[in-house]
């Protein structure tokens, strides 16, 4: 498994224990940003490491190589000398760096497959970050947007589930009732002061007219009086 495997496996595995944790977006969108960006920081010293093995192999093909060639050099001239037994074992040693060399251009081979696969890789986690912190706002955005609007539904389901519209209409209602009562009651007030003023006119227009009669009888009376 490649270290980009493992992290994107704890990078699921955090992503899934904070959603757990917590319900809003935007904090699950920083954390995820934050544990990408570290998993890429790590990425880059395993590839940078995987780089520098890489170097070491190659460096030490070509030692071995070198070593190979310098060793039949001094074969040739040991059997030149007529040293056999010194050509012989330079031979031996040339054969046997040789096999070094060729065994750590393998070893390099496979280390630069892997090297390439691994840049490929982290490139791949490089524009995913990229287009996560581009499409960043927008989600921010549009959690917002859901957001409000869900607050929006809760609001206006308040009057059919007996929430606080329902309990605000009512008030409204007994408001509106005691303000009708207290004009009722000042109507009726004001039409028992007319009725109250026109029987207080009956009763002056009747004492007038007793009081003229009585002085017509009176008048009346004086002028017989002195007529005898």
């Amino acid at each position: 498994m490649s270290i980009l495997d493992r992290l994107s496996r704890l990078l699921r595995a955090n992503v899934n224990d904070l959603i757990s944790k917590s319900e809003d977006p935007s904090k699950i969108i920083e954390q995820t940003l934050r544990d990408m960006r570290d998993a890429y920081s790590q990425a880059r010293v395993e590839v940078a490491g995987s780089m520098a093995q890489q170097a070491k192999l190659e460096r030490e093909a070509n030692t071995n190589r070198k070593l190979s060639e310098e060793y039949g050099m001094k074969a040739e001239e040991a059997m030149r000398g007529g040293n056999e037994d010194l050509a012989r074992e330079a031979l031996r040693r040339k054969q046997n760096h040789a096999d070094v060399a060729a065994g750590f251009d393998d070893q390099l081979k496979l280390s630069t497959s892997q090297v390439d696969q691994l840049k490929t890789q982290l490139r791949a986690l490089e524009a995913k970050i990229d287009e996560m912190e581009s499409k960043q706002q927008l989600l921010l955005a549009r959690h917002q947007t859901a957001k409000a609007s869900e607050t929006l539904e809760k609001v206006s389901g308040f009057d059919k589930s007996g929430g606080a519209m329902s309990a605000f209409d009512d008030m409204e209602r007994k408001v509106t009732a005691q303000e009708d009562k207290a004009n009722a009651m000042h109507q009726l007030r004001e039409e028992g002061d007319i009725d109250a003023q026109l029987a207080n006119m009956g009763r002056g227009k009747a004492l007038d007219d007793e009081f003229e009669a009585l002085k017509r009888k009176v008048q009346g009376s004086s002028e017989g009086s002195q007529n005898q």
